[in-house]
């Protein structure tokens, strides 16, 4: 009898534990989702209000207050719109495809550090984590391209696709120069290695290779993201939208939502390896917890202030310009860098 009770008093245990587990990764996803949203939101706003100052436009300056209405307008617009599919598309991969590239962004943030304890799950492989699930935006974007059975759809996500893979190798040896620095994958040491002001971020150390690799990794990110001057896969010129031509209301905003959400995502890596994370460029001072927030968001905000205006004053390049800068321009920089990390480092 009293191994009866102590087999379901540890039954009992082990079911809370799940439970909480279950709730815990509930909360977090709902948190995400509604980030992701919010960011999406500033990051239109803040993209009409750049443009209307770099380019004169009234429309973003002067609708709703300063604009604001028209951001709110804009996404009552997509939850009302029409969900329409095309006769011919495989309709649950058409469903799908925009799932997984929502889903896989998401699944990065939760190992962002927005703080020295603010963060979902402090992996030891933190980085290895980011570059391997970020990766299945890829699998979402073909899917998208595949399902729409249109042939400018199925064009635009093959560009999608290889400009993505292409670029994501020079990225990856970008971040491999921070992992040879610190010796370290987990995200929250790479921040700490950089805490007590704004000379030990990893921007500055082994100087010029560090800074080197920082911006072979924001060039490669803007790529990543499709974000101008390398927005060749949704070239309405060319190909009307790309692999998202025949999506609509709520699945073309996820869309839309994850694009925005992957700016910040690259952002936050970027200020995380290379410009100290949530720690203070001022040393001790202003470094608690809420300013821990605060510098995150700062760096980031800076970061997407940086790809935005590009946008707005780049051309956009060909896909062979695309392919040159990526294999002839930022892979054997990248080779520079580890090189030179590696030698600074034996010396």
């Amino acid at each position: 009898m009293q191994e009866f009770i102590t087999e379901l008093a540890s039954s009992q245990s082990l079911l809370s534990v799940t439970s909480l587990t279950i709730l815990s990764m509930v909360v977090s996803a709902v948190v995400l989702t509604v980030l992701a949203a919010v960011l999406a939101l500033v990051g239109v706003y803040a993209e009409r209000k750049v443009s209307a100052h770099m380019q004169n436009r009234l429309g973003p300056m002067y609708v709703g207050w300063h604009g604001v209405v028209q951001t709110f307008a804009d996404a009552i617009k997509l939850l009302l719109k029409e969900d329409i599919v095309p006769a011919l598309a495989d309709k649950k991969l058409h469903l799908l495809a925009p799932v997984i590239v929502f889903a896989a962004t998401l699944a990065a943030f939760a190992v962002l550090p927005f703080g020295k304890n603010i963060i979902i799950s402090n992996l030891n492989v933190g980085v290895l984590y980011v570059i391997a699930i970020s990766s299945f935006v890829v699998v979402g974007i073909i899917l998208a391209g595949w399902a729409s059975n249109n042939k400018w759809s199925l064009l635009g996500a093959m560009r999608s696709a290889a400009q993505i893979v292409s670029f994501e190798v020079p990225a990856t040896l970008a971040v491999l120069v921070v992992i040879m620095t610190v010796g370290s994958m987990n995200l929250g040491e790479i921040v700490t290695a950089q805490v007590g002001g704004i000379h030990k971020w990893l921007l500055w150390r082994f100087f010029p290779f560090n800074f080197i690799a920082f911006l072979i990794y924001f060039v490669a990110s803007l790529a990543e993201v499709n974000r101008a001057p390398f927005d060749i896969p949704e070239a309405e010129s060319e190909i009307v939208a790309g692999f998202h031509t025949e999506y609509s209301g709520m699945k073309w905003a996820m869309f839309f939502l994850a694009e925005y959400a992957n700016m910040f995502l690259v952002a936050v890596i970027g200020a995380t390896l290379f410009l100290g994370g949530w720690a203070s460029p001022f040393g001790n001072f202003m470094s608690s917890g809420p300013f821990q927030v605060f510098w995150i968001f700062l760096k980031a905000a800076a970061l997407i202030f940086v790809q935005i205006w590009l946008r707005w004053t780049l051309p956009r390049v060909r896909v062979d310009q695309l392919m040159y800068t990526c294999w002839k321009v930022l892979l054997p920089f990248a080779f520079v860098a580890i090189v030179g990390v590696g030698i600074y480092m034996v010396l």
